[in-house]
């Protein structure tokens, strides 16, 4: 890789230097390098683009980093990566993409990301989009997730997209058994006519399931953002959402809460709130010195932070 795509992998997946662990680079299109370990195997797919990653039974303290970059401009790219967790295995997966188009001509990747987690397994997954360049070519970024948790399963899921991208499609869909945990994070930010649209629904089938889904995003200039979230109680099950967003300047939000309760014992909670940043805010950190801008500015990073 040349020094423009390593600034964009440090951007995506906060990798400075070859990372330690299991890693697949993938890199306009194409393998750039991969590194398995003992409890870690990364496999390519036969019959489409993507990569099977395979984490052994009780595997503990190790981490996968899977980013895709793309800095040729009009390239469409498209990849199913299946995520196989064994039986009480704690693990990290950093994802991500990072666009850098110069060119005139649109650059997409569409990844589709399958978990199975096992029995008692533990998941981190960390996702950053990012965009970049000075071309016309627009910036589209399309991330699909399939979640499926066995019993007493648990996955933790932070999703940042904060700069650059033209277009966002968000899909995530979940189904969790018994005693089953979901816990997603959203942060996003859309700017000049940028569009972001994000789709979570949660199947909570099993007894003593559990969710919490909460977006935080910042809409600014003349974006648009769509928020649709939805939770099925589908047994004995608590589940809870919650969407925060900043709006400004002549920008459009839209959320959309749906909760569904199909048993008697499940307990769902939805909060929601869409607002400008309040005056006295703003009048607050003038007064320490800072310019109207450099004030939002403030407010929008802690919001998002």
């Amino acid at each position: 890789m040349d020094i423009l795509e390593k600034n964009i992998l440090e951007k995506v997946a906060d990798i400075h230097e070859v990372p330690e662990g299991a890693y697949n680079i993938r890199s306009n299109g194409q393998l750039d390098s991969r590194n398995t370990t003992a409890n870690i195997d990364i496999v390519t797919k036969e019959d489409k683009q993507g990569i099977d990653i395979i984490i052994k039974p009780g595997t503990k303290n190790e981490s996968v980093h899977i980013p895709v970059i793309l800095s040729r401009s009009g390239l469409k790219d498209m990849v199913y990566n299946d995520f196989y967790i064994g039986e009480d295995a704690d693990v990290t997966i950093v994802a991500g993409c990072g666009i850098h188009n110069c060119g005139v001509d649109t650059s997409e990747h569409d990844g589709i990301h399958t978990f199975y987690i096992k029995k008692g397994a533990k998941v981190k997954y960390i996702e950053k989009h990012y965009g970049e360049g000075d071309g016309e070519g627009k910036k589209i970024l399309n991330p699909t997730t399939v979640i499926y948790i066995d019993d007493g399963g648990y996955m933790e899921m932070d999703t940042v997209q904060i700069k650059g991208v033209d277009s966002t499609i968000r899909n995530t869909k979940a189904v969790l058994g018994d005693n089953a945990t979901l816990i997603i994070n959203e942060k996003l930010m859309t700017h000049g006519v940028q569009t972001a649209e994000t789709n979570f629904e949660v199947d909570m089938d099993g007894k003593g399931s559990n969710t919490n889904v909460v977006s935080r995003s910042v809409a600014r200039d003349k974006s648009k953002q769509v928020l649709n979230l939805k939770i099925n109680g589908n047994n004995e099950c608590s589940g809870h959402s919650e969407c925060d967003s900043i709006i400004m300047d002549a920008a459009s939000v839209t959320a959309i809460p749906q909760l569904v309760a199909n048993n008697i014992d499940a307990a769902l909670i939805h909060e929601a709130a869409i607002g400008k940043i309040a005056g006295e805010q703003l009048i607050k950190l003038m007064t320490l010195g800072l310019t109207e801008k450099e004030a939002e500015e403030q407010i929008v990073n802690g919001f998002l932070k």
